[in-house]
């Protein structure tokens, strides 16, 4: 077992686990930590706890430090620093051309490294952009493509719901959503109707999805033939969530709604 902390970088971001040492920490506590990417600054948002081998990425990383207010100033700096690096980001992706959109920039917390976020439809070459950069800021250059979902999560919004969107609220990782989602749930397949500001499926598709999974392997499928205690029966469409079926009557020549433990009590035949 290893001992660890969970820490974040930005807000609904990824939690990396690190190894807290003898040092006093506590959860929302601010800590100085050494990444891939340098010296970085995040947030606790997972106490002290145990975890195994498997939960864990081996070597397990030692906190530096738990971040004095001359950190938090810092962090503030950094930011002041990546607004005016943005402005100048833009200004050169269009005085040289490129096919690009400018996302986000930030500084690492050593500034040791710029990395400029932007969105394309296909590969870019900005190896002159890089070097008119480098020139500008003096230190490391990082340009990082990323995708549409990667862009709403940055810049944030409402969803179609009215709420902040989840994956910049609360979200750490995406996870695969597909259209059979949405037919399973019997929505619209209208993709204006299911899909969020990044134009993808919407992430929230998944969050009932298990229970949906769940109810049609219980349910009979559409079209089955089943015994109610009203008679044989096929059944004409379902409710997955209440586990509720809508069954036409062979000898009665209506449709009535009969609950899953119903027919169950009477017995399904295919």
């Amino acid at each position: 077992m290893y001992k660890v902390i969970g820490v974040r970088f930005k807000k609904a971001g990824k939690i990396y686990y690190f190894d807290p040492g003898e040092a006093l920490i506590e959860k929302d506590d601010y800590v100085i930590v050494e990444t891939a990417r340098g010296i970085e600054y995040g947030k606790v948002v997972v106490p002290v706890k145990e975890v195994g081998e498997n939960d864990v990425v081996l070597p397990l990383k030692q906190v530096v430090r738990v971040a004095t207010e001359r950190d938090r100033l810092q962090v503030d700096e950094n930011r002041s620093e990546a607004e005016r690096a943005f402005e100048v980001g833009t200004e050169k992706i269009e005085s040289h051309r490129l096919d690009m959109k400018l996302v986000d920039v930030e500084y690492t917390f050593d500034r040791n490294k710029v990395i400029f976020y932007f969105t394309a439809e296909g590969r870019v070459d900005f190896r002159n952009l890089v070097k008119d950069l480098a020139s500008i800021f003096r230190t490391r250059i990082e340009l990082r493509q990323i995708g549409v979902r990667d862009e709403a999560k940055m810049l944030g919004g409402i969803g179609p719901c009215g709420r902040m969107l989840c994956c910049s609220t609360f979200l750490g990782d995406f996870e695969p959503v597909s259209i059979k989602m949405a037919k399973d749930q019997n929505l619209s397949l209208n993709p204006s109707k299911i899909s969020g500001l990044c134009g993808r499926l919407m992430c929230c598709l998944k969050y009932e999805n298990d229970e949906y999974e769940q109810a049609k392997k219980e349910m009979p499928d559409i079209g089955a033939r089943v015994e109610t205690p009203d008679g044989n029966g096929r059944v004409v469409s379902l409710n997955l969530l209440e586990r509720v079926l809508k069954i036409r009557l062979a000898e009665q020549d209506q449709t009535l709604e009969y609950t899953l433990d119903e027919i169950m009590n009477q017995g399904t035949r295919a």
